[in-house]
């Protein structure tokens, strides 16, 4: 079976296992280094962007995640989970993976108290999804590679750039988990390749 783990410094983690659970795959938590071994998959939920950027200095696990990128790790950040994907931070050097050619600006759609919630179109998932923004950032640059998967007000929300997937928002706060059945499509991709299959 494939096991999903889930970056448990910060954020939805439950959420996000539960969304994967229901999809009938394992998943486990990922605090350092040595869990990450095992995954098939990593997703990185939302929380405070700077703390999760040191914590994953501070626990080794910015290097191993890149290693094990680098061997064809399909990996999904959402909220601030884009943000430690992304090349390019707008205005800041706070510690990122960089695994993405994007450029994201935090908190682009304002403070806590302007979290909102919006019906939006995903590329290749038919009816609208229910998208939960909360101090979400935007992508404000998109490398050739890059495929911009879904938009709001004009700009990009959800990309995928080959095993690498961000999205601004929050699926793992809706009941609606087609997106994290995208990102599972992508590690039994990625998994069978490795196989062989």
């Amino acid at each position: 079976m494939v096991r999903i783990g889930v970056l448990s410094y910060q954020g939805a983690v439950s959420e996000h296992i539960d969304s994967v659970r229901r999809l009938g795959m394992e998943a486990v938590k990922i605090r350092d280094a040595r869990a990450l071994e095992g995954v098939d998959g990593l997703i990185l939920p939302g929380g405070e962007s700077t703390t999760h950027g040191k914590l994953l200095v501070k626990y080794g696990l910015d290097e191993a995640i890149r290693e094990r990128a680098s061997r064809g790790m399909p990996v999904f950040g959402t909220c601030t989970g884009i943000i430690l994907l992304a090349r390019e931070i707008v205005g800041s050097d706070q510690p990122r993976l960089g695994l993405m050619d994007i450029a994201v600006e935090r908190n682009a759609f304002g403070r806590q108290v302007d979290s909102f919630e919006a019906d939006i179109e995903v590329d290749g998932l038919g009816d609208l999804f229910p998208a939960v923004f909360i101090r979400a950032p935007v992508v404000r640059r998109v490398g050739p590679r890059v495929k911009v998967l879904a938009r709001w007000q004009g700009d990009p929300v959800m990309v995928r750039e080959g095993q690498f997937l961000g999205c601004a928002f929050h699926p793992e706060l809706t009941e609606d988990t087609r997106i994290h059945e995208y990102f599972l499509g992508m590690v039994e991709e990625a998994h069978s390749h490795r196989a062989g299959k």
